[in-house]
């Protein structure tokens, strides 16, 4: 098997892990100290949150290698290198899972785990930054996508590695300045992993429409400058509470969530130019890139409206901001990396074997999704009223005023998870016989 795929098939079991512990963790939020004393909500957050982050990431990696040799005919110079890599990460994530189960900590939001533990992922990353290189080996005239996988993986580099500047004294000992510092790397971190997925999403939209109209367009190099942009600049919108200079807070508003409005008009444009038959032999990749460009619009204009300063200092901190992640982490990377998948993992006969299964799978991640959506911005906006009044009741009332919408999330966390485990049914009946034979 391909290391790409098996990159795909880690990604995919992490994302199954992933969604355990967060089912865990609703009813942890529903029901304060249920299983405290064997996997405590201290430890069930970070084992969801890197979970998650690793799926992103796994899969994106997986992906890039795949479209990277389909792009350029296999034409990488040292394989070796995505091997490397793809052993770094497996070496280190079920080691970081443990620390956390065991309660040893010692990082910081995405990652809780023992600094030590990252060497792993940042040597596997240069080894794919070097495959990466010897793969292209000329950048000049190479559609958009190319341009958009490079700088992710750069960019991926240089903020992970910031997102560690907190081990020097000089910026752990200035509050402000470390704070600044950590939520702008992991802010330009989301960002350069967008790039390598909506990268991957111009391509398959290239491959689907058998043409290079998406990537070659004035827009698609529009999207790239833009994304460029606001991967340096928009993480300003998580710092408005700090205070730090005002041109910073102007600039990301100006720029925040840009891309996503040009990304979606990509994706309504090339939808429109399809044929039927074109729709129909790449049904299932067609079906999550539609979810996306749902998801982008809806998410566009919540991350407006978070982004006004006046708004944003109501709902900084409350459950509106987890709204606005799990809908993009969800509704828009996971549906493209879905359509990666089983563009990959697929073809035209196996695509439709059992439909009934994926379509139920389909279907109630998606409704799921949107009831998830709902309850969080719910719980958000009327904790955001509570803060903001000046006659507040006590914080435990607040909370327990909240619990029918924490309960409708929890619940729609746990259907939400039982559609992608329909997937993964799905997608192990599609490629059992490969899987079995190691031939994928």
């Amino acid at each position: 098997m391909e290391t790409s795929k098996k990159f795909i098939l880690l990604a995919l079991t992490v994302l199954g892990l992933g969604l355990l512990f967060g089912i865990l963790g609703t009813l942890q939020y529903v029901f304060p100290g249920f299983l405290k004393a064997a996997v405590s909500f201290e430890k069930t957050r970070p084992l969801h949150v890197s979970s998650v982050v690793f799926w992103i990431i796994l899969a994106a990696v997986g992906v890039v290698q795949h479209y990277l040799n389909e792009h350029f005919k296999n034409n990488a110079k040292y394989p070796v290198l995505v091997k490397i890599q793809f052993w770094m990460f497996l070496s280190a994530i079920p080691i970081i899972m443990v620390s956390y189960l065991m309660g040893v900590f010692g990082g910081r939001e995405y990652w809780e785990f023992p600094p030590v533990l990252a060497l792993p992922i940042v040597i596997g990353w240069i080894a794919f930054l070097i495959h990466f290189f010897t793969s292209v080996r000329q950048l000049t005239k190479q559609p958009v996508y190319v341009w958009m996988w490079l700088t992710g993986i750069v960019f991926f580099l240089i903020t992970f590695l910031e997102s560690y500047l907190w081990l020097i004294p000089y910026f752990r000992q200035n509050i402000i300045g470390d704070m600044t510092v950590q939520w702008k790397s992991y802010g330009s971190m989301v960002g350069s992993w967008n790039m390598l997925i909506y990268g991957s999403g111009i391509y398959l939209m290239d491959k689907i429409s058998e043409d290079n109209k998406s990537s070659s367009s004035v827009t698609a190099f529009l999207i790239y400058s833009l994304g460029l942009f606001n991967l340096l600049f928009n993480w300003g919108h998580h710092i408005y509470s700090l205070p730090t200079a005002p041109y910073i807070r102007y600039v990301s508003y100006a720029v925040s969530m840009t891309e996503l409005l040009l990304f979606g008009k990509i994706i309504y444009q090339w939808k429109s130019s399809l044929s039927a038959a074109k729709k129909y032999r790449h049904e299932v990749p067609y079906k999550f890139l539609l979810a996306a460009d749902i998801w982008v619009f809806i998410m566009l204009g919540q991350a407006i409206v978070m982004s006004i300063p006046a708004f944003n200092l109501y709902t900084h901190g409350t459950h509106v901001t987890v709204a606005h992640s799990m809908g993009t982490t969800i509704g828009i990377n996971s549906m493209l990396l879905m359509a990666f998948v089983y563009d990959i993992f697929g073809n035209t006969k196996q695509q439709f074997i059992k439909p009934k299964l994926f379509k139920k799978g389909y279907f109630l991640i998606n409704a799921s999704l949107l009831v998830f959506w709902l309850s969080l911005m719910t719980a958000g906006i009327l904790r955001a009223a509570w803060q903001m009044n000046e006659k507040q009741n006590a914080f435990s009332q607040m909370m327990s005023s909240l619990t029918p919408f924490f309960i409708s999330f929890s619940v729609s966390g746990f259907t939400l998870a039982i559609g992608f485990y329909i997937l993964f049914r799905h997608l192990y009946v599609t490629n059992r016989s490969k899987w079995i034979h190691n031939e994928a």
